[in-house]
C-alpha cells in the first residue's frame, strides 16, 4: 500500500496556553483528519534563516476522545523550533508536518497502565491515559514530576479525568521544589503491587534513566525518547563489501559500494545526497524510506509498526543492508 506524502500542511485553528512555557496547537490537516493511535507523534518541518529544521512533538489528543488533532510543545531554552513556534506561530498560520508515527502505543491487555511523566513528557502519556480510560476497563495511574505547581501541564484535564473515573484513574504529583528529584524509592513506592503493569515513561533523559532503573518488573517498560540522546549500539562503518547500495531521492539516483556497518542514511550522504533526517536515533521516522530491493536490519526501531516494516519501510538512520544489493527510495 503506498504511503501518503511524508510532509503535509495543516492550519493552526487554536492555540491553548497550558503553562508559561507550554502551548497546545490545535491542527486541521488540509487533506482531511489524520488517522493515528494514542501515544504517537508528528514531525514538524520549519525553515529558519535558510535552514530546514525537523522536530518531533507528541499528540496530547486521543482519537477516541478528541475530535481535533492536538500537539503540545514546551519551550526549551536555546531550542530553535520550540521558541519559533511559541514566538511566531499564530492562529490561522499553516505548518508542515508528517502524519503521526511511533510505537509508544497501547497494547491489548488488562494489565494496569502506569505512566511516568517528567515535565512535558506528560503529553503522550495523557493521550494514552485518555484512550485507555475510554476504550478499556484498565486501571490507569500516573506519576507526574514537575518543577513546581506553575509548571504542571494539563493540571485541569487530569483533575477532570480523575473525577470522571474515580475508581480507575489517579495521579500522584511530585514537585521537585518540595521533594527533590524523583528517586528509586519514590518510583518503587508508586508501583507498589502493580509490578506486572505496563509502564510508559517519557520526560527528560535523567528522569527516564532513574525510572527505568528503578522499575521492579516484571511488567513491560516502554520509553519514548526524542533527540539524539537515545542510546544505540555504536558501530563504526568498516571496509568495502561486495555489492552496492542505491538511493533514489526525488529525481536523483545514486549508487555507492556497500560498506560494512554503514547505514542507508550514511550511504546516501556518501553518495552526495541530502536525504531527510532528524534524531538519528530511530525515534522520529523523519528518515523513513522504502526498500525496493534487498534487505536491511535496523539497529533501533521506535517508530515503525510491524506492518510498515513488512511493507519494506525502514528507518534509514538505523538500517544496515545485509544483502549484497539494496535499493532504497525516499518519498
Amino acid at each position: 500500500m503506498p504511503r501518503p506524502p511524508l510532509f503535509q500542511r495543516a492550519t493552526v485553528t487554536r492555540i491553548v496556553q497550558e503553562t508559561a512555557d507550554a502551548r497546545t496547537y490545535v491542527l486541521a490537516p488540509h487533506e482531511g483528519p489524520f488517522e493515528y493511535r494514542a501515544g504517537q507523534f508528528c514531525t514538524f518541518r520549519v525553515r529558519l534563516n535558510g535552514t530546514e529544521l525537523l522536530r518531533s512533538y507528541s499528540m496530547s489528543s486521543a482519537p477516541e476522545t478528541d475530535s481535533e488533532l492536538m500537539t503540545t510543545v514546551k519551550r526549551i531554552p536555546g531550542g530553535q523550533v520550540s521558541n519559533w513556534l511559541h514566538e511566531s506561530l499564530t492562529e490561522g498560520d499553516e505548518v508542515e508536518l508528517t502524519r503521526p508515527a511511533g510505537v509508544f502505543c497501547l497494547r491489548e491487555t488488562d494489565a494496569p497502565l502506569l505512566g511516568f511523566a517528567g515535565g512535558s513528557g506528560i503529553t503522550p502519556i495523557l493521550s494514552l491515559a485518555k484512550s485507555a480510560l475510554a476504550t478499556t476497563g484498565r486501571r490507569v495511574r500516573l506519576l507526574c514530576a514537575d518543577r513546581d505547581r506553575d509548571s504542571m501541564i494539563f493540571d485541569k484535564v487530569l483533575t477532570d479525568l480523575a473525577k470522571r473515573f474515580p475508581a480507575r484513574f489517579s495521579v500522584l504529583r511530585h514537585l521537585d521544589v518540595e521533594h527533590g528529584w524523583v528517586n528509586t524509592a519514590a518510583v518503587r513506592e508508586f508501583v507498589g503491587a502493580d509490578g506486572d503493569g505496563d509502564c510508559y515513561v517519557c520526560g527528560p533523559t535523567p528522569f527516564m534513566d532513574i525510572v527505568e532503573a528503578a522499575l521492579p518488573g516484571p511488567g513491560r517498560i516502554m520509553i519514548e525518547r526524542f533527540g539524539g540522546d537515545a542510546e544505540a549500539p555504536a558501530v563504526e562503518p568498516g571496509g568495502e563489501l561486495d555489492g552496492t547500495v542505491t538511493i533514489v531521492l526525488g529525481r536523483k539516483r545514486a549508487s555507492v559500494p556497500r560498506h560494512a556497518g554503514e547505514t542507508l542514511l550514511e550511504s546516501a550522504r556518501r553518495a552526495g545526497l541530502l536525504p531527510p533526517f532528524s534524531c538519528e536515533a530511530g525515534n522520529c521516522a523523519t528518515c523513513i524510506a522504502q526498500l525496493t530491493e534487498g534487505h536491511a536490519t535496523m539497529r533501533v526501531n521506535d517508530a515503525l509498526t510491524e506492518e510498515e516494516v513488512a511493507e519494506g519501510y525502514v528507518l534509514t538512520c538505523q538500517g544496515v543492508p545485509d544483502t549484497p544489493s539494496a535499493t532504497v527510495v525516499y518519498e
